[in-house]
């Protein structure tokens, strides 16, 4: 992301939080963006709902507790409870 746009995403990531938990969200850093990328191309990440994640994930936004990320499409993040990302998926 980059320019205009991460002047809105900044005031955006200010207002947004996990639809759940209500937990404030911070972006993902690359280490867990390379680890839950890895795992999608393997075919073995997935959402909330148990379903695999298609999308190339670039971008993510991680909930305070570290336990869900929500993955950002197209410079939108897709904030619904059952497309959020498990991360103990990563431990495995």
């Amino acid at each position: 992301m980059g320019g205009e746009f991460d002047v809105i995403f900044k005031d955006l990531l200010e207002i947004l939080v996990c639809p759940e938990s209500h937990q404030t969200l911070t972006p993902a850093d690359a280490a867990t963006i390379a680890r839950l990328e890895r795992r999608r191309a393997e075919g073995t990440l997935k959402n909330r709902a148990g379903k695999p994640v298609a999308d190339p994930i670039q971008h993510a936004l991680i909930r305070e507790d570290r336990r869900i990320a929500y993955p950002i499409v197209d410079s939108i993040p897709i904030m619904l409870i059952d497309e959020g990302i498990p991360l103990d998926q990563l431990d495995s």
